[in-house]
């Protein structure tokens, strides 16, 4: 070796020996609760990221959305066709907020969502459920925080993850969640007049 390439090597080992330290005190396991967040773009792509991984693992998932409506989008088609067997797709909404311009239908199609989501999450058999966009039902106060929180806290089996997505997750469901993703915008094709493109977005 060289003098650079022998120094390297003596670097990484001994970071391997403090990382591996580390990684065995990791023994617990749980069901988390993962909030994925933050104005820039990817936080239900990464979340269906993980449904992906479930079902690649054969293992039992869920997602239910709360905004989204009833379009096409890559994830809803592929799960719908080839995956109905293990994972369990329900479009609850009927599009976002703006384009419904119907407080009251919007509540009720988000209380309907959160009924659904409440008994999938209560189904052990479940590994994961994706709660997709909720955090937009939250905030818009047609689902009551504090009924989430409560039920994530005390009805959740313990080793069901719950993944929550969308803009502005409420402080009370960050102070009680394992994992919390902000993702931050630094740019957005939007913004230079290009629309949303399929493969990307949807």
């Amino acid at each position: 070796m060289t003098e650079d390439a022998d120094r390297h090597a003596q670097k990484m080992a001994k970071k391997k020996a403090a990382r591996d330290k580390i990684m065995a005190t990791k023994t617990d396991q749980k069901g988390l609760i993962i909030v994925h967040t933050g104005k820039g773009k990817g936080k239900s792509s990464a979340a269906f990221g993980m449904i992906f991984r479930c079902i690649a693992h054969d293992m039992k998932c869920a997602v239910v959305q709360f905004i989204k409506g009833g379009m096409s989008t890559g994830e809803r088609d592929l799960i719908l066709a080839q995956f109905t067997d293990i994972c369990s797709f329900h479009t609850m909404g009927e599009g976002f907020t703006w384009e419904t311009q119907d407080k009251t239908r919007d509540t009720e199609m988000a209380q309907a969502a959160w009924a659904k989501a409440k008994e999938l999450i209560r189904d052990p058999s479940n590994t994961m459920v994706l709660l997709d966009e909720i955090n937009i039902a939250i905030r818009y106060d047609y689902v009551n925080i504090s009924e989430v929180v409560q039920f994530l806290t005390e009805e959740k089996p313990p080793m069901t993850h719950v993944v929550l997505t969308g803009r502005n997750a409420h402080d009370d469901l960050v102070a009680i969640a394992d994992l919390v993703t902000e993702m931050e915008l630094v740019k957005h094709p939007f913004r230079s007049g290009i629309k949303a493109q399929i493969g990307v977005e949807y």
